[in-house]
């Protein structure tokens, strides 16, 4: 294997991931966490020993991820029958700009069909229990997974590689659009406005609320960055959207006692 190349990649993979959940969590779970504390989704805090559980395991995902693609594009005889290319213009640009949207639909689909095999009971508990230990989630979780889990989800690789043509800064910043998406489904806050999940669009959009549901109930939920899968397969949990209005309708605790002054007021 190319060392060298593993090397980069990890360095990569793991500052993107270090970078985005770390920012996200030194603003919401340290220099903001008294001001925005009663926007949380789940009002309590995980443990100190939550986020060490979440960076470790993490830490052994990113050795993993950088491994694949490692092995997939500097083994000659393995990338010689991958769709893997590196001039632009052999596929166009119009091409190379729709890719990014196929890729965002096939991961999609990849997490969707796979998270719901790893939520069966034969599998759970060897593959997916580890990542179900948040229960209530930090930044920390987005690549907290049992080292099964992780050869499951970097498996996108190869169906990237294999089934459309893709260029290495598809991989570039596709998976850097992954790693955010991913921090902010675990973040523990809702970032979307009020009402967006019962826009035409925000029906289908994965948010913060419904992935934090999926681990907080174990059940329902199960897309990534769309609900598309959910709704079509019945498994959009019953109860999201009065969560997600519960939590976008929450109000700031001074404004709260200024709102019961009032009604004490006009009563008496």
């Amino acid at each position: 294997m190319d060392l060298n190349f593993w090397a980069r990649t990890l360095l990569v993979v793991s500052s993107r991931y270090f970078i985005v959940a770390g920012i996200a969590f030194v603003l919401a779970y340290v220099v903001y966490k008294r001001a925005i504390a009663y926007k949380k989704i789940q009002p309590a805090f995980p443990n100190t020993s939550d986020y060490k559980r979440e960076i470790g395991y993490s830490i052994i995902t990113m050795l993993i991820f950088a491994c694949v693609p490692t092995f997939l594009l500097k083994t000659p005889s393995i990338v010689v029958h991958t769709l893997f290319y590196r001039n632009i213009a052999q596929h166009g640009i119009p091409y190379f700009c729709f890719a990014f949207v196929l890729m965002l639909f096939m991961h999609d689909t990849y997490f969707y069909w796979a998270h719901r095999l790893m939520h069966h009971p034969r599998m759970f508990k060897y593959f997916h229990l580890v990542h179900h230990k948040s229960t209530n989630p930090s930044p920390w979780a987005a690549y907290s997974f049992h080292p099964l889990e992780a050869v499951v989800e970097v498996g996108i690789y190869v169906v990237f590689l294999f089934l459309i043509p893709i260029h290495l800064y598809h991989l570039v910043f596709f998976f850097l659009f992954m790693i955010v998406y991913n921090v902010y489904g675990h973040l523990g806050y809702e970032l979307y406005p009020k009402g967006f999940n019962k826009t035409w669009v925000g029906k289908y959009i994965n948010t913060s609320v419904a992935h934090n549901q999926h681990h907080k109930h174990f059940k329902g939920n199960y897309g990534l960055y769309f609900t598309i899968w959910d709704h079509l397969m019945g498994t959009v949990r019953t109860d999201y959207d009065a969560a997600y209005e519960e939590v976008k309708s929450r109000k700031k605790p001074e404004e709260f006692l200024a709102e019961e002054s009032v009604a004490e007021q006009v009563i008496a």
